[in-house]
């Protein structure tokens, strides 16, 4: 099936945002890349603002069910299955290409402008990876669940900006034991 015009658009820049950066990356060479006019991008997208928006939109739900697989396939308790999310993030950040979280990436670039769409597109994914971990915590009968989802998340983005930083994926690795300890401790004893 063909990718409608703004399918296309979205997917150029989201090809662009990730590897240059939302300011680095102009509308000029997004239209190119998607192979349509800027009048014809800015029929779909009124603005950069509102392409930014869907870009990080267009992540969120391939992410997620990104994380949720590697945790599915991943044998063993629920410290060992958030362990492994982990693990596969340090080997995707041993990829060339690798840049990073994408929506702290966006926001980083957009830190002055707390109200813009992309900041809220990427906090309400941040938001849903910690309630998804509440619900598997809960699910595995981990009393104050909340909290411990929010101590993973907190890790995550912590491990994914200094694996950037300092270019060495073995920091998402340490968070990935610092989060199964965590769990471990965590778990009821039976």
């Amino acid at each position: 099936m063909e990718a409608t015009t703004r399918e296309r658009i979205v997917a150029a820049a989201s090809k662009l945002f990730y590897a240059q950066g939302i300011r680095a990356a102009g509308m000029e060479l997004i239209a190119e890349k998607a192979g349509v006019t800027k009048r014809t991008l800015y029929y779909h997208f009124r603005s950069k603002d509102d392409l930014v928006e869907a870009y990080l939109q267009s992540r969120d739900q391939p992410n997620i069910a990104l994380f949720r697989r590697w945790f599915s396939e991943a044998p063993g308790n629920f410290a060992e299955k958030t362990r492994a999310i982990f693990t596969n993030l340090a080997t995707s950040a041993r990829h060339p290409k690798w840049k990073g979280c994408g929506f702290l990436r966006t926001a980083a670039e957009l830190a002055n402008m707390p109200g813009h769409p992309a900041i809220k597109a990427g906090a309400a994914h941040k938001k849903s990876f910690e309630r998804w971990m509440n619900e598997e915590a809960s699910a595995a009968g981990i009393p104050g669940s909340q909290a411990l989802a929010r101590q993973i998340m907190l890790l995550l983005d912590g491990a994914f900006a200094v694996s950037q930083l300092h270019r060495d994926p073995s920091y998402m690795e340490t968070a990935g034991e610092a989060a199964h300890a965590l769990i471990q401790a965590a778990l009821p004893h039976r």
